[in-house]
């Protein structure tokens, strides 16, 4: 993904934050980037993909009993008792809205059998993700050898997970009543920031304070992650609100768009056009001007159908790439007869 310059240098390095980033969920660009592929401890936002693996692979309305060696966890709890039952919704929020450590194991136990089983889980969902610099030993973040993320890894798994519609409903909400408990979201932004929706706090003194954010205007959705970021609430407002108008999401492409002309060999027709199989949006400035650059040798041999596959072409950004679109031709050019011949002369021939 194509990395940018968000704004002016001395502001973007007015940032509190070590590493961030900040990135375009609808179509994948990077906006921002600052130490955005480097290792770290990522505390209680592990809890993005504990919720993720059990909204998936599990039926949020199923009871649980809490076992024992969910209860006393160190550090945030919502002080699960030994025999309580709940639901897993229940236990999702008080794993999100109370960044329960104790929530978090319970939900591991039940949906993998135990917390070793669960990190197997959340590994695997991990790749699937393409997340190459990330690794979890436990569904809480409580710091551990083997168990970090990258900001740019939290972006991609945060942008993923506010797919699932049980996932966002849980990280948007604000406030919610289970039983006796009252459960209030510790991200600060959804009072803060217009269409904020999500998505986790997370602390500890060894990696600092970490944030990932998720807002959603006009159907587009920002991510913004900080990792050890003393001013984190700013940090996030500075890097949503800019995004938000500075970059507009703008069809560079439509399915159906003649993009070039590619010759023929031994066809009917000198050359065969080619159009896009599919539509290209991109996060974009007004400054920045989006080209289409066609691959391959320049020319294909006959015959060639309407409508086949007719390769792959690059989306230019001033210069750089920034994806790819499939290509179809745009009519059927059939191989030239060779005149002269009969069709007996040309069979013993081998044409």
């Amino acid at each position: 993904m194509l990395a940018a310059v968000l704004f002016l240098p001395g502001k973007a390095m007015a940032l509190s934050a070590e590493k961030a980033i900040l990135l375009d969920a609808v179509t994948g660009r990077v906006i921002f980037e600052k130490n955005g592929d480097q290792q770290s401890l990522i505390a209680s936002t592990t809890k993005i993909m504990t919720a993720l693996v059990v909204c998936e692979q599990c039926n949020v309305l199923d009871r649980m009993r809490i076992p024992k060696e969910a209860v006393g966890i160190e550090g945030s709890s919502m002080y699960l008792q030994e025999g309580e039952i709940l639901t897993l919704q229940e236990l999702l929020y008080g794993l999100m809205l109370r960044s329960g450590n104790d929530a978090a194991v319970a939900l591991a136990i039940y949906c993998g059998g135990t917390v070793e089983g669960f990190a197997e889980l959340m590994n695997d969902k991990a790749r699937i993700l393409g997340m190459k610099n990330s690794h979890f030993v436990n569904p809480n973040g409580l710091d551990a050898p083997g168990h970090y993320a990258t900001a740019a890894d939290l972006a991609v798994l945060a942008a993923y997970a506010m797919e699932n519609p049980i996932f966002r409903q849980t990280v948007s909400t604000k406030s919610v009543t289970i039983g006796q408990r009252v459960l209030t979201n510790h991200n600060k932004l959804l009072w803060r920031i217009e269409g904020a929706d999500g998505v986790k706090t997370g602390y500890t003194k060894a990696a600092g304070r970490i944030l990932v954010s998720s807002a959603t205007r006009q159907g587009r959705r920002l991510i913004a992650v900080t990792i050890n970021a003393p001013d984190d609430w700013n940090d996030h407002g500075v890097l949503l609100e800019e995004g938000f108008s500075r970059y507009g999401v703008k069809r560079v492409v439509s399915a159906g768009d003649p993009v070039g002309m590619v010759e023929i060999a031994g066809g009917q027709a000198g050359y065969v056009e080619i159009l896009a199989a599919e539509d290209f949006d991109y996060a974009m400035t007004d400054g920045e001007s989006a080209a289409v650059k066609l691959t391959g040798p320049g020319f294909v041999y006959a015959p060639v159908v309407a409508g086949s596959d007719g390769g792959f072409a690059h989306v230019m950004i001033d210069g750089h790439s920034v994806g790819k679109i499939p290509l179809v031709y745009g009519i059927t050019v059939e191989i030239t007869p060779e005149e002269g011949k009969s069709f007996w002369e040309r069979l013993l021939k081998g044409d």
